[in-house]
């Protein structure tokens, strides 16, 4: 893979949180019934970072949960002839809440739909919406993203890569050539 660009760096990745906890406070009429879940591994830290962002402009604490969908994966078998399928409860009641799932990149939205099939499996919740800090296109399923941190159109060629300081001690975002 060949860097092209460092797209955002951590003030714009900072920034670019706050702009989407605005949007989701706005949109909701405030923060009741509100529950964010981050999808693994990049979702969850970002999850955080929102209901940090969300409490210090409302004073509300937001619950967070997180969940793990690769038990519910359309693409088992592609990733892997006999998968391991490790079932994790999400620990966080779902029902009658808003719930907001959150990813890093939204690309074919197999993820999305993986995440929402896990959470209906644990209850029903009042709503579900989707957060997605990278859109870079290229749709496989009907979804799209309620709040988007940056639209990013890419080519099939290329790969953007999520850094977060606490995955990987840093905060970017990059686009590489493949």
């Amino acid at each position: 893979m060949k860097l092209k660009a460092v797209l955002l760096d951590e003030k714009s990745i900072d920034r670019t949180i706050t702009r989407m906890a605005h949007e989701i406070i706005e949109k909701n009429k405030g923060v009741d019934e509100l529950l964010l879940i981050g999808i693994k591994t990049r979702g969850i830290p970002l999850a955080r970072r929102l209901a940090k962002k969300i409490e210090s402009i409302e004073g509300t604490k937001i619950e967070v949960g997180d969940v793990d969908i690769s038990l519910y994966r359309d693409d088992l078998t592609q990733v892997n002839d006999q998968p391991i399928i490790n079932r994790k409860e999400l620990h966080i009641k779902v029902k009658d809440k808003i719930v907001i799932l959150v990813d890093d990149v939204l690309y074919t939205g197999r993820t999305a739909r993986a995440a929402i099939d896990a959470i209906i499996f644990e209850g029903r919740p009042k709503m579900i919406q989707f957060a997605s800090f990278i859109d870079r296109g290229h749709r496989e399923l009907p979804i799209r993203a309620d709040y988007v941190g940056k639209n990013i159109p890419t080519s099939k060629e290329e790969l953007i890569s999520v850094e977060l300081v606490e995955i990987d001690g840093t905060d970017s975002v990059k686009i590489y050539s493949l």
